[in-house]
């Protein structure tokens, strides 16, 4: 069945024919798949295509291997998301969660009422965002975009471009540690992830995905030379998608790949962490034949993202007040980051935290870490959703932009957490 089904003999080719034969129900869950030998002597191809074919198709879950039992397709019930390991338990603290303090957030109240009557839409065929709002976007983008649109969130907008960009077993690069739903994305598209390297860069990925600037989970972020030096290492046609999720409470300045690429960049500048995650917005700009079949697509699911909730974000890109707001938030998780990456530099434990609302701490077990501080309330992300390839060393995430004070304590409590079972005192 298998070899009847593949029309291009390539290990991509391969994989995908198996994709469909499971997903039409010609392979159900539990069929026996033939060896790798089997499959190359009947395809004429060599067993390292079809043993390139397999791990993919085990990467995407479709498909397990049973040691001596053979190679199986997988239950239908998918593996757990990595995003959904991030919640910490219900305890006193939770500092896992990764969303701004809302006391930060600028207030909506004055904007809402701003809005007026809501008759922003006179056609379900209008322009999917504001021209009011484009405009404004257009002036704060990094580069200029040859087409802009706004989506649900960042997330979504990772998701669509995964959607248009991604087939089964293409090769992707991201960063190492990355944001644990872009994984699971990619995932779910069967894409192959490598993490970033100069090899990877020449290994014929269709995408490079990164966050420029207040990285989820380490806080680092791009320079303008870093930029620079990354366009030029790209190989031909491969598209840049960047993740700008900190916005305007990231205290590096904005910078992009598109400032030298623009037309194999797509930029994507979430509001979320600075002026609200229920204002479920981003803005989404690059290339005209990728935006304007993301914004075609939409046309025939939500349509366009709330022009009410546009109408909100125009008026807080405008206001003084929110401005002035948004800019004191920045300032004081700046202070937030610093006061506990001090405290716990003191306590000689290895944390970064430049930018942004989080923190990475390593830790000698994350485990071991994880349920040291449950047992002082406290919860924070386990660090192992993050990473494509394990490091030398375990991490946990602590989202520092919720800790308004008490570092020393905080910090003599992660200090703690983070040594070997058998030396952990608190100060």
């Amino acid at each position: 069945m298998i070899t009847e089904s593949v029309e291009d003999r390539s290990a991509r080719g391969l994989a995908a024919a198996v994709s469909r034969l499971i997903t039409a129900g010609d392979l159900p869950s539990g069929a026996r798949l033939p060896t790798v030998r089997v499959v190359a002597r009947e395809l004429g191809v060599s067993p390292t295509t079809v043993s390139e074919a397999w791990q993919s198709l085990l990467r995407a879950g479709a498909i397990q291997t049973r040691g001596r039992s053979g190679t199986f397709v997988a239950a239908l019930d998918r593996p757990r998301l990595r995003y959904t390991q991030l919640g910490g338990p219900a305890l006193d603290r939770d500092l896992s969660s990764g969303v701004p303090d809302h006391d930060l957030l600028p207030d909506l109240t004055d904007a809402l009422k701003r809005v007026g009557d809501g008759r922003l839409t006179s056609s379900y065929l209008d322009e999917p965002v504001l021209p009011e709002l484009a405009s404004v976007l257009r002036e704060r983008w990094p580069y200029r975009p040859a087409s802009l649109t706004v989506v649900d969130g960042a997330l979504d907008a990772l998701d669509r471009i995964i959607g248009a960009v991604v087939r089964f077993g293409d090769r992707v690069v991201v960063e190492n540690p990355t944001f644990p739903p872009l994984l699971d994305l990619l995932d779910a598209a069967g894409a192959t992830v490598v993490p970033l390297s100069p090899a990877a860069l020449e290994a014929d990925p269709v995408a490079v995905f990164l966050q420029p600037r207040a990285h989820n989970p380490t806080g680092a972020s791009m320079s303008a030379d870093d930029v620079a030096a990354l366009a030029a290492r790209l190989p031909a046609d491969v598209l840049v998608v960047e993740d700008d999720h900190a916005g305007d409470i990231a205290t590096a300045p904005p910078v992009s790949v598109g400032t030298h690429l623009p037309d194999r960049t797509v930029h994507i500048a979430g509001f979320s962490k600075s002026h609200g995650p229920d204002l479920r917005l981003a803005a989404v700009g690059g290339p005209a034949r990728l935006i304007d079949a993301v914004a075609a697509r939409r046309l025939l699911g939500p349509g366009w993202s709330s022009r009410l909730l546009q109408a909100v974000l125009l008026d807080l890109l405008t206001s003084d007040l929110a401005r002035a707001q948004v800019a004191s938030a920045r300032a004081e998780y700046a202070r937030r980051r610093t006061g506990l990456l001090a405290a716990l530099d003191r306590r000689g434990a290895e944390a970064t935290a430049d930018d942004g609302i989080n923190l990475w701490l390593t830790v000698h077990d994350q485990q071991q870490a994880l349920v040291t501080l449950a047992a002082h309330g406290i919860s924070v992300a386990p660090g192992a959703p993050f990473l494509v390839t394990p490091p030398a060393t375990d991490h946990v995430r602590v989202t520092v932009g919720l800790v308004a004070d008490g570092f020393d304590e905080l910090a003599t409590i992660l200090a703690s957490a983070a040594q070997r079972s058998d030396n952990r005192r608190l100060q």
